[in-house]
């Protein structure tokens, strides 16, 4: 099997995940979802929701389970692929919606 990827094969692969780049897009996603960013840590209404960061060949994703002044209760998760980043963006999005004001 060949290794040259205009070979014409029926499968392909995707790009190489690149971890710089997979960071802006989601600081751009998250800015999108109405969050601020301040001192690396994403905001609702001056709220914690979310911190990412490059960890080697893989982002480090957190968000909070719950949004809370006090102290948040952070989840983490290792994203190092395209579609881990769009599930957690996607994740993040839904919870952003259930939670209600009162929750902030």
């Amino acid at each position: 099997m060949s290794s040259d990827d205009d070979s014409g094969g029926a499968g392909f692969a995707p790009p190489p995940f690149q971890p710089e780049s997979a960071l802006q897009r989601v600081q751009r996603e998250l800015r999108g979802m109405g969050l601020a960013e301040r001192a690396g840590t994403f905001e609702r209404r001056g709220i914690a929701i979310a911190r990412v960061a490059v960890d080697g060949a893989s982002l480090k994703a957190q968000r909070v389970k719950k949004p809370s002044r006090n102290s948040p209760v952070w989840q983490t998760t290792a994203l190092s692929s395209h579609a881990a980043v769009s599930g957690f963006c996607n994740d993040l999005k839904k919870q952003l919606a259930a939670w209600s004001d009162s929750d902030d």
